[in-house]
């Protein structure tokens, strides 16, 4: 992390009360007077992390970083008994996003996504395309079925020994299901031993296929395990309901987008967002650049920090 700024400290935070039972958490970095920006975590469930704000060049950027629902320092936690996920969906934090921008009294931002915060960037910017002044959107995903697909069933053929202890954990009973389906009803499962288990099965899948770069490495955050419950009970329930949107919605959507300047990267070795969603986005989207990391895979490689670092720069000084 030593290509980071130097760690810094909200100069502004706090809980917005979304009035239908959640408290997310937000806050603010950076200079008071720069150039407002938007970043939103992937997962869904990976909250915000003290790195994530060391990205942003404190000089140049107001910063405002979002625990989405369910995650980080937001309440109730997708860990709890009662998660409250029924108002937990791709509408009600596209909803979240407007609202704090609007009580921070901030007129349009730069929006920054990864992973699953890609497809929240996407989905918020074609509702609010007047909010946005530009977007750098890494490890590219729309949540679409055939990439739901992909990542839970497709992978297998790289995967077949770890995918074979993730298909094998469903029991009899759900076996007839889509396993993201399946898996949606094992990580809410009343009994509390059966959906730790489901969940810590889930993390053990997600990080044996997240890359396919040389010398790629466990992320120990799925050792955890408040942070497996949290994190597989939000996936399943974004993943078996095609994120809250559409068939191909945020593909078919992108050219409301047009005249944003926008950069997507992706790695070449990312198999949990194959390379191809960032190139058909890009395709569609004439005003967007495409940067490929050919030693990356869904994060990792020697360029993916400098390039996250230079871009934001750049887009720092529009």
């Amino acid at each position: 992390m030593s290509d980071l700024f130097s760690p810094i400290e909200p100069y502004q935070h706090g809980l917005y009360d979304t009035g239908d039972g959640h408290q997310v958490y937000w806050e603010r970095c950076g200079n008071p007077a720069g150039k407002s920006a938007l970043f939103l975590h992937g997962g869904p469930g990976s909250g915000c992390s003290v790195n994530q704000r060391r990205m942003f060049d404190p000089d140049l950027y107001n910063a405002v970083l979002i625990d989405q629902r369910g995650s980080g320092r937001s309440t109730p936690l997708a860990s709890a008994v009662d998660p409250l996920l029924a108002t937990n969906t791709t509408p009600h934090l596209i909803s979240d996003l407007e609202a704090i921008r609007e009580m921070l009294g901030i007129s349009s931002w730069t929006v920054v996504g990864m992973s699953w915060g890609t497809t929240l960037a996407l989905a918020y910017a074609e509702r609010y395309p007047e909010r946005v002044q530009s977007m750098f959107l890494a490890l590219v995903t729309t949540t679409s079925r055939e990439e739901v697909e992909w990542i839970t069933n497709g992978v297998k053929r790289i995967f077949p020994e770890e995918w074979d202890r993730f298909s094998n954990a469903v029991p009899e009973s759900l076996r007839h299901m889509r396993l993201v389906d399946a898996y949606a009803i094992m990580t809410t499962d009343s009994n509390v031993e059966a959906r730790r288990r489901a969940c810590m099965e889930w993390c053990t899948w997600e990080d044996a296929h997240v890359s396919l770069a040389p010398g790629a490495q466990p992320n120990s955050r799925y050792m955890d395990a408040e942070f497996q419950l949290r994190f597989a009970t939000l996936v399943m329930h974004y993943w078996s309901r095609d994120g809250f949107l559409g068939e191909n919605e945020l593909l078919n959507n992108v050219s409301l987008l047009e005249g944003i300047p926008a950069v997507l990267m992706n790695g070449r070795f990312d198999v949990s967002g194959p390379l191809v969603t960032a190139y058909r986005l890009h395709q569609k989207w004439a005003s967007s650049e495409l940067i490929v990391l050919d030693d990356s895979g869904h994060g990792g490689g020697d360029m993916f920090m400098p390039t996250v670092l230079s871009t934001l720069d750049r887009f720092g000084r529009l």
